[in-house]
């Protein structure tokens, strides 16, 4: 039996009930991404974007993929895990349960007028059109998201009129249910000019059970748009978490990604903007913690199409033990991007000898009068530093963790809205050395 078999068949099995099944357009485009799956496979170390994270190992394990409906018996569970994860929190929150909608354990709060937080499963059920420009082709990405738009039929769907600004986050959970599922989830972010939001994704365990979750994500920002996109991703360390960020900018908007990756034994980020006007902006910000032997990889690409664009990219790693992180950033500036100013920097912290990591940040220029620079380092504690505070009576641990926090708090300086700032902070001491002390302190001074 061929790897690609099991996903054939239960495409066979599946297809006819997808949402949006009987929409042309939607139909073909999934029979395409499928034939394009069982084409390519998994990536493997053989090509060069997957020299460090090759997924042939999933050809050696069996997933399921889940019905639409929750077990009953694990509604209780599943809303421990939501109320646990809101902190009471009003906001704007929409809840998936291994992919698919939960109106049970969602709150979705009181949106301004022109704004819409909706299930993906119900636009393509019953307004299909709405989404076919935003929903993207089966040769998008690589085979993990040709699979995603082979299976995905569910997600959050947000549409975001002229002009409309949410104040408040908008919080889409996501949580795996079944063992041994394999999710996928395809969420549409549609911000129309001047619209401005924050979207968080969070993306949460409820047992510790292996799990597939294959993520897609694309947000289209119409002129002078403002989109703020932050992922918290804390699936079971023995899940495979592959995730696929798209924005497309129009004229003077502004796009932020915070990619927030602190669990899964294997995940996988790939993050693309591309400037479709002049005078965009980005920012991507991302920090990530592995120890055991777990294995994180961001790849990115700021597709500087048009002039004056300005992008500011920041990544930054946390490997313990036998963790390995991988760092692929790659800028273009095309012919005639006059006047980019670009700035690319990864920096990796190693608490251990056997931890690993890869950064490759790259430059492509066909442009003048333009500002660009990159930068990487990859290093242990400063020395230094260390004794520093040493010096200033704090024992060798606490020094270590300090600096450690400190290391990181760069990262999450970035987000801009405290909220979310204090959730990260709580997310990643949670995993850190010695984090529980240093959350008292920090608690202590305020």
């Amino acid at each position: 039996m061929s790897a690609a078999q099991p996903w054939t068949e239960a495409f066979r099995e599946r297809a006819p009930a997808l949402a949006g099944a009987a929409v042309p357009w939607l139909a073909e485009t999934r029979r395409r991404a499928l034939d394009r799956f069982v084409a390519e496979g998994w990536p493997s170390a053989r090509s060069d974007a997957w020299r460090h994270t090759s997924l042939l190992s999933l050809e050696q394990e069996s997933f399921v993929v889940p019905a639409a409906a929750a077990q009953p018996q694990a509604a209780e569970r599943l809303r421990a895990v939501v109320d646990a994860l809101r902190e009471g929190d009003d906001g704007h929150w929409s809840v998936f349960v291994d992919g698919s909608h939960a109106p049970a354990l969602s709150r979705p709060g009181r949106l301004p007028a022109g704004a819409e937080v909706a299930s993906l499963a119900r636009i393509l059920d019953e307004a299909p059109e709405r989404a076919e420009a935003h929903f993207g082709a089966a040769e998008d990405g690589y085979s993990p998201t040709a699979l995603n738009t082979a299976f995905a039929a569910d997600g959050a769907f947000v549409h975001l009129r002229r002009g409309v600004v949410v104040e408040e986050p908008i919080h889409l959970v996501f949580v795996g249910l079944t063992a041994q599922a394999a999710i996928h989830v395809r969420n549409l972010v549609v911000a129309e000019a001047g619209a401005q939001a924050t979207i968080v994704e969070h993306h949460v365990k409820a047992h510790d059970e292996p799990l597939l979750s294959n993520v897609v994500t694309r947000i289209d920002c119409a002129d002078d748009a403002r989109v703020t996109h932050l992922k918290f991703q804390q699936d079971s360390e023995r899940a495979v978490h592959l995730a696929r960020i798209e924005a497309r900018q129009a004229r003077g908007s502004m796009f932020a990604s915070h990619s927030l990756s602190f669990g899964a034994r294997l995940a996988r980020n790939d993050i693309v903007t591309r400037f479709g006007g002049t005078g965009c902006e980005t920012l991507l910000n991302g920090l990530y913690h592995v120890d055991g032997k777990r294995h994180v990889d961001h790849h990115t690409v700021i597709d500087h199409a048009e002039p004056n664009g300005t992008s500011r990219e920041f990544y930054r790693g946390i490997l313990d033990e036998a963790g390995r992180g991988v760092f692929a950033g790659r800028i273009v500036v095309a012919p005639g991007a006059l006047r980019t100013d670009a700035i690319q920097r990864t920096d990796n912290l190693l608490l251990s000898r056997q931890a690993e990591a890869d950064a490759r940040p790259e430059l492509e220029i066909y442009a003048d009068d333009v500002k660009c620079a990159h930068g990487a380092t990859v290093g242990r504690i400063d020395e230094s530093a260390l004794f520093y505070l040493r010096s200033r009576g704090i024992d060798e641990e606490r020094s270590r963790n300090l600096l450690t926090w400190a290391f990181a708090a760069e990262s999450l300086s970035r987000i801009g809205i405290a909220s979310l700032q204090r959730r990260a902070r709580s997310a990643l001491l949670s995993r850190l050395p010695g984090g529980a002390a240093l959350a008292r302190a920090l608690e202590e001074l305020g």
